[in-house]
């Protein structure tokens, strides 16, 4: 089955293509989801109306995550990681994290259109890539901090209370001595 696809369909297609598909799946998943359009419904001229329709959305999408993609590229994120000597950290920062903090500052921007180079290990600044839309991409600093608290809290002693004795264990105590 022909179909057009109304928004960018990962592992199918970009929006305004067209793509042959099994018929279950226009018919069960993007037929329902609004994802794509028959390619055979109607006459040439719906099928160019949608096309013009499609593009003015994606013109209009393109223009937002260009905004947003500046307005990315100047912030900075925090980030507080257990570190240790020489400025190395307890385990590495990952694109979770990061999409935390994003939405921690009112971005909405999913786990997976983060890309990390490589893992980020050390403290210190560290460049991340998030990827919007293909061609919108938005370079996002992220600092790695020491968490000062989860490192006095490893370095102070453990104090241990003592354990209050139940009746039933004084008891046994007290037989144990007899």
């Amino acid at each position: 089955m022909k179909v057009i696809l109304c928004e960018n369909v990962p592992n199918l297609g970009e929006m305004g293509t067209t793509v042959k598909v099994a018929p279950g799946y226009a018919r069960n998943f993007l037929l329902p989801r609004k994802l794509a359009v028959p390619a055979v419904s109607g006459s040439a001229k719906q099928i160019e109306h949608e096309m013009r329709n499609i593009k003015r959305r994606e013109e209009k999408v393109r223009v937002q995550l260009a905004e947003e993609a500046k307005k990315l590229t100047a912030i900075s994120i925090e980030i507080k990681a257990k570190g240790g000597e020489e400025g190395k950290i307890f385990g590495s920062v990952t694109n979770v994290q990061i999409a935390e903090a994003l939405k921690a500052l009112g971005y909405a921007v999913d786990r997976k259109s983060i890309y990390i180079d490589e893992p980020i290990r050390s403290l210190g600044p560290h460049d991340v890539s998030v990827k919007l839309m293909r061609g919108i991409e938005a370079k996002v600093t992220v600092v790695v901090v020491k968490d000062e608290e989860a490192a006095a809290a490893a370095e102070a002693p453990v104090e241990t209370a003592p354990v209050a004795a139940t009746p039933e264990a004084e008891a046994v105590e007290e037989e144990a001595a007899d």
